[in-house]
């Protein structure tokens, strides 16, 4: 695409114009004193620390193992927004298709009704006024046509993308999460089943719900309420390749009531069975099964046709922003997916990871040993990357008119993932980033706007036993010694 080559030689033009002479420590000052006391103090003296800083002019004036590899968790997620906001266009849409696998003929649909999707992440109430919003839209584009009963199956056809669902690496447990749902073509709330939850009497079960309850997940209240001041326990299970779930565990009688997002298995018939219950509520019939498919050949006859109904989700940058300001990893995947279907035709975690690395490579000249990537959304421990590559990405997203959409879909202090850090002066409303946290893993790469410029960093903190919380403040210290 010529947009596509225009665009990677502009980044290439600024992340060599900005790259320094050498990617070598600055050691000597106030701020590196300031920083390795930092660094070096209890309890993260035995922890792996990764740490590159970037002044405006864009050299690096601080280093410590910039060139070594870290699990960057979450900040594996600024690498597929920033290769989507500059290849994709900035109105890029998702669309949903309907269409007939059939004739049509007195407002009767001889044969399936094919429900088509392209990797549209937002089939939820994130964007709409209800959860079914988009499929009422799709149903009432139907009805206008006059369909009103279809002689077949609904059949969700997720086809656009490959038909592993489930990134191999994983963890059994996370599988049960939304954060680790099936990554689909055709999906919707996030393919997942919010539960609920609330307190009922002492010794009886907690009161649990499920929304949609569409009558696809099958589940047992195991829990139990106890005395106040007692330990939350409560846990959600799936049965592996089911959705049968269940929950059991104690629920304190004081608790305040929260919900828990559980992943939902088969995206595609997931999404089916809830456009099913839109169409019914608007009065057309569907007399046969849902089911999905995912092999391209069952149903490409049908998609050569004009689609009966269609769905546009919103622009690219709209959805940039649960990733880099939520940290929200189902759409962070089923973007890496859509990019790897619409620049090498195969929508896949290969053939996605392909364009990031070549886009690291060959347009922000990183070296291919600085990185090593295994998802979209950094929940893989597999993946690799080292600080000086994320400064050099960020630089160059920075200076790429094209790329405002991903600076501006990262929070600010006091914003998203940095709801409750700096808020307070002197950092007030000066830093951007993109936060990072797995088991024994806590991130931090962003920007610090300061009155002589803007400097980038990328702060890795590996393999730590500390609480959480202290491994935010000693990373926030970080931020803060910069702007002094």
């Amino acid at each position: 695409m010529a947009r596509s080559a225009r665009l990677l030689g502009l980044i290439l033009a600024v992340a060599l114009a900005h790259a320094p002479a050498q990617a070598q420590a600055r050691r000597g000052g106030v701020l590196a004193t300031r920083l390795d006391r930092l660094l070096d103090a209890e309890p993260f003296n035995r922890a792996l620390w990764g740490v590159a800083i970037a002044d405006p002019s864009g050299h690096i004036v601080f280093e410590r193992n910039g060139d070594r590899l870290f699990v960057p968790a979450s900040n594996t997620k600024l690498v597929v927004a920033a290769v989507a906001a500059a290849l994709l266009p900035p109105d890029y849409r998702f669309r949903t298709s309907v269409y007939g696998a059939g004739p049509i003929g007195d407002s009767v649909l001889h044969g399936d009704l094919v429900l088509y999707g392209r990797g549209d992440p937002t089939l939820s109430a994130r964007y709409y006024p209800t959860r079914l919003a988009p499929f009422e839209e799709l149903a009432d584009s139907l009805r206008a046509r006059g369909v009103a009963r279809v002689e077949g199956d609904l059949v969700g056809d997720a086809s656009y993308f490959d038909s592993v669902a489930t990134h191999p690496s994983w963890e059994a447990y996370d599988l049960t999460w939304w954060y680790a749902a099936p990554v689909t073509a055709l999906g919707f709330n996030d393919n997942s089943v919010d539960f609920d939850i609330a307190p009922g009497a002492a010794g009886q079960p907690p009161v649990i719900s499920l929304a949609p309850n569409l009558g696809v997940v099958q589940f047992t209240n195991r829990a139990r309420t106890v005395p106040a001041d007692s330990a939350r326990t409560i846990d959600f299970h799936r049965q592996p390749g089911t959705n049968v779930v269940w929950a059991e565990g104690d629920v304190p009688v004081d608790a305040r009531p929260w919900t828990e997002n559980v992943a939902v298995l088969d995206g595609p018939a997931w999404a089916a069975t809830a456009f099913r219950a839109v169409l019914a509520s608007r009065g057309i019939t569907v007399t046969g099964r849902v089911h999905a498919v995912y092999d391209s050949t069952t149903y490409a006859a049908a998609r050569r046709m004009d689609p009966l109904a269609e769905h546009l989700s919103p622009p690219l940058p709209k959805v940039l922003e649960p990733i880099l300001s939520m940290s929200h990893n189902w759409y962070a995947e089923m973007l890496l997916k859509t990019i790897g279907r619409e620049v090498r035709g195969r929508g896949s975690w290969e053939a996605g990871l392909d364009v990031e690395r070549r886009f690291l490579i060959d347009s922000l000249r990183v070296d291919s040993t600085m990185f090593r990537l295994a998802d979209g959304s950094g929940l893989s421990h597999h993946n690799l990357v080292a600080p000086d590559a994320f400064v050099r990405l960020l630089r160059a997203m920075r200076e790429l008119p094209a790329a405002r959409a991903f600076l501006d879909a990262l929070p600010r202090g006091g914003e998203g993932t940095l709801r409750y850090r700096f808020r307070r002066a002197p950092l007030a409303g000066r830093v951007r980033a993109k936060t990072g946290s797995i088991s024994t893993v806590n991130t931090l790469s962003g920007y610090l706007e300061t009155p002589g410029g803007v400097w980038t960093f990328s702060i890795q903190l590996n393999n730590h036993t500390a609480r959480d919380r202290e491994a935010l403040q000693r990373i926030d210290a970080i931020v803060a010694a910069l702007g002094h």
